[in-house]
């Protein structure tokens, strides 16, 4: 297993030093093609291929599907580093009438597909799956998700991605017959495949056909949930809220929800200020959205279960409570 660790290492190497071009997209193939293969050595012992004992968790599969989540209403437990999950801790919820089974997993690590923090195991109930809840800490999301997803690609699930209609069938003679509608390297050699007919759609690529030939890959979408989202500004969390298959969340208690109206407008329901639950006066809405906003505030207009009346005029030290809409009138 280290030597094919090794050699895993080795193509990974090769391939993040060379320029992607026309002239290197042969040689990339190739080099796809075996890094493919060597991945296949860790995949295939693991669930089913080579006849010895399965690496995972024990988890019963109960409910009509199996996203990871953790919403079950069970304990996970939680602290303040990374990765306090140690094993799977499953849960049920039910759903308009479906029960679907929720499983917490550790958190996946660099070098997971070398065993890492039970890495493979991870991925392995992973790839049974039918939805992939990914969290992510929102001050770092790009460098965790990049390595969660490199991770899996070794194991053979692609992320939200679909399997292309190619054609592919091996034969007992008559060569290769491709059929392709676009320009496609010559992977087949690699895996001493000379007999076979192939259909290729015209948005193929090299992984597709490795893909296919492979035989073992999983397609599952998947959602990025972006945590402590109280810890951005409002501007960054717009970007977030434009990032597809993102939602970002809190799992801070008691977080209060404020919706803005600008005058003369509707309330804006799609981005809400997020303030802590110990800090929702107004003069806290008017620091978290910008500091000079108080030094201009004149009064303000707020809707909601903090009023008796809508809208109240109320002033700086007024308590929002959580969906409450509020314009802010300046000097």
């Amino acid at each position: 297993m280290s030597s094919t660790l090794a050699k895993i290492a080795e193509i990974e190497a090769e391939m993040a030093r060379t320029q992607k071009n026309k002239a290197t997209a042969h040689h990339l193939g190739l080099l796809k093609a075996r890094l493919a293969k060597l991945c296949r050595e860790l995949i295939t012992p693991k669930w089913g291929g080579g006849g010895g004992p399965r690496e995972g968790f024990d988890v019963a599969k109960t409910g009509d599907s199996t996203p990871l989540s953790n919403l079950a209403g069970v304990y996970s437990e939680v602290a303040a580093y990374e990765f306090t999950t140690l094993t799977t801790v499953p849960g049920v919820i039910r759903y308009k009438g479906a029960k679907i089974q929720l499983l917490d997993l550790p958190g996946i690590i660099e070098g997971a597909k070398d065993g890492k923090s039970r890495g493979r195991q991870v991925i392995a109930v992973a790839r049974t799956c039918h939805l992939i809840l990914i969290v992510l800490d929102v001050l770092k999301p790009l460098g965790h998700k990049k390595i969660i997803e490199n991770e899996q690609e070794v194991f053979g699930i692609r992320l939200n991605g679909k399997s292309l209609n190619i054609g592919f069938k091996k034969k007992d003679k008559e060569g290769i017959n491709l059929t392709a509608t676009c320009p496609q390297s010559d992977i087949l050699a690699e895996y001493k495949i000379h007999n076979a007919d192939v259909t290729l759609c015209s948005d193929a690529i090299a992984d597709d056909l490795i893909d296919v030939v492979e035989g073992n890959r999983v397609y599952i979408p998947c959602i990025y949930v972006l945590n402590k989202i109280d810890q951005i500004s409002i501007e960054e969390l717009d970007i977030i809220y434009k990032v597809p298959h993102c939602v970002p969340i809190s799992d801070y208690l008691k977080l209060v929800r404020i919706y803005t109206k600008p005058k003369g407008q509707l309330p804006d329901y799609t981005s809400p200020v997020v303030l802590p639950y110990s800090r929702t006066t107004v003069e806290d809405f008017c620091m978290k959205i910008h500091k000079n906003l108080i030094k201009e505030f004149k009064y303000a207009l707020v809707w909601g279960l903090s009023v008796k009346h809508n809208p109240q005029k109320v002033g700086k030290d007024h308590t929002l409570e959580d969906e409450d809409v509020i314009q802010i009138v300046k000097k």
